[in-house]
């Protein structure tokens, strides 16, 4: 029987979630529900010097807004916990040791000065970045070239030490990645990395596969970035004895800049106008603002949307896909191979899309709140919900409500008579003082009603009806857009027609 699949996402709490993260979350989440899976939060929190307030509950936020709920997290408990690695300390330097007591790891007492005198040392043209390797490692402070009782004597002192992997030289480590096919290293090339503080605490390259193991991941779906540290975490599998429960990787294409030149970073957002963070994001030790899809007036379904299709399609060709669309049809092996370049105008277009699928009801909440802020009073729910059916296929972010939807619950302050004014007349004029009493009198006043009197009246008065229509449209909204026009003037209702044309007919006289 095969085992119940198991992802994880395991970000560390140290600032917003650029894109790519939430992408890394959503392709974890499709895989586990498309096969009927658990979906993980682990906050790997190890590294306190990075720890930033905040970030944490901000991680649960951006997962929440996005529609994709861990099944178990520092939240939500689990059985596997504690979910976060801090709380889970202790059991790291148990396997540490019996790393170093299999002979692939080592205690290594170097100090910050040492270190960095090794890497003046023995820095040359064909080496201008020393590492501690299996080049250097017999050249430092370390248990492989101190005697024993010097170890045992500078441990028991209290002298810091970190414990670092023993990489052997010369071997080929290879795995099957997911989305790349067969992946190998030369482990010469690979650093002894740290994989336990002078603190206590694990690095990532421990902390992950200890973690992994004792969760029972059994996928696991990172950035490609992770790549060149693959080899440590098969050989951490490999020397703890573990691996036949080791997961199965997919190291995701990087998300590009617009051009294709590089990974996409924040400083690309704030250079060419466009945020790359899930919500809003303040940095607590710098002041930092960084501006979120959410707040620049996204969906979460059209955020979650382009993101799945940045860097992975179904092959139909169809774009527009909900959640339960996505979880229906995500496979790993159509991620593609390559970066994907972002591109917020195709961004802004899947955005429009979904405010046009949405319905009125759907968008209500948003759009209240976007006005209200705006100092607009929204006062009846069932008139809101007729004014955002008539303007949100003309809306491409939700901050875009205002501007097509204030007329409908303010007089304009400003009427765009300049506009009107080339092909006024007076029969134009008197055509509009004669249409208020015809209006006034309407028992019926809809908008097919309003338009029959302006037809009638036209036709009596020998006036095309298109010369009527953009004045008309003008003394109701202020500008030339919205709507169709006897539609708002039945909206905004008899009373507050009849006041705008008499205010745009003393501006015009």
């Amino acid at each position: 029987m095969s085992k119940k699949v198991r992802v994880r996402f395991a970000p560390s709490p140290t600032g917003g979630l650029h894109l790519g993260g939430v992408r890394t979350v959503l392709y974890n989440f499709l895989f586990a529900r498309h096969n009927g899976g658990d979906f993980v939060l682990r906050i790997e929190d190890t590294d306190q010097n990075r720890f930033v307030a905040g970030a944490e509950e901000y991680i649960f936020e951006c997962l929440a807004w996005c529609g994709m709920k861990p099944d178990e997290s520092p939240v939500a408990g689990g059985p596997y916990g504690p979910y976060r690695q801090s709380e889970r300390k202790s059991s790291y330097r148990e396997y540490a040791e019996k790393l170093v007591a299999g002979g692939h790891a080592y205690y290594a007492f170097d100090t910050t000065a040492e270190l960095e005198e090794m890497r003046t040392i023995y820095k040359t043209e064909q080496n201008p970045s020393p590492q501690y390797d299996h080049q250097l490692r017999m050249k430092m402070r370390n248990s492989l070239t101190l005697g024993e009782d010097e170890v045992t004597r500078l441990i028991s002192s209290g002298v810091p030490y970190v414990i670092r992997i023993k990489m052997p030289e010369q071997e080929t480590v290879h795995f099957s990645d997911m989305i790349r096919g067969e992946v190998s290293f030369n482990t010469s090339t690979v650093d002894d990395k740290v994989l336990l503080k002078h603190d206590g605490m694990p690095t990532y390259h421990l902390a992950v596969v200890v973690d992994d193991y004792a969760m029972k991941i059994t996928h696991a779906f990172r950035g490609e970035e992770w790549l060149p540290s693959a080899p440590v975490h098969i050989l951490l599998w490999k020397y703890l004895g573990w691996m036949d429960d080791m997961p199965q990787w997919a190291h995701l294409p990087l998300i590009l800049k617009p051009d294709g030149n590089g990974k996409l970073s924040k400083r690309d957002g704030d250079r060419l106008g466009f945020p790359v963070f899930a919500m809003n994001w303040t940095d607590p030790r710098t002041n930092d603002f960084t501006q979120g899809f959410r707040e620049r007036g996204f969906l979460p379904e059209a955020f979650v949307n382009m993101l799945a299709m940045l860097g992975w399609n179904d092959g139909s060709g169809q774009e527009i896909l909900s959640m339960d669309e996505l979880i229906q049809r995500f496979s790993i092996d159509r991620v593609h191979k390559g970066g994907a370049k972002f591109d917020f105008e195709k961004a802004k277009w899947f955005n429009q899309e979904w405010i046009k699928k949405s319905t009125p009801e759907r968008l209500k909440n948003d759009v209240k709140a976007i006005l209200e802020k705006n100092g607009i009073v929204v006062s009846d729910d069932n008139y809101l919900l007729s004014v955002i059916g008539m303007v949100k296929e003309r809306c491409t972010l939700l901050p875009d409500f205002t501007e097509q939807s204030k007329f409908f619950f303010q007089t304009p302050e400003i009427i765009d008579t300049e506009s009107i004014r080339p092909k006024w007349n007076m029969d134009k004029s008197v055509f509009f003082k004669e249409i208020q009493p015809v209006l006034a009198g309407l028992q019926d006043y809809s908008a097919a009603s309003i338009e029959t009197a302006f037809k009638d009246l036209a036709t009596a008065r020998s006036i095309k009806m298109g010369e009527l229509q953009l004045p008309f449209r003008i003394m109701l909204v202020g500008g030339k857009f919205g709507p169709a026009v006897f539609d708002i003037a039945a909206t905004i209702g008899k009373e507050e027609t009849l006041l705008r044309i008499n205010r745009a007919l003393e501006q015009l006289a």
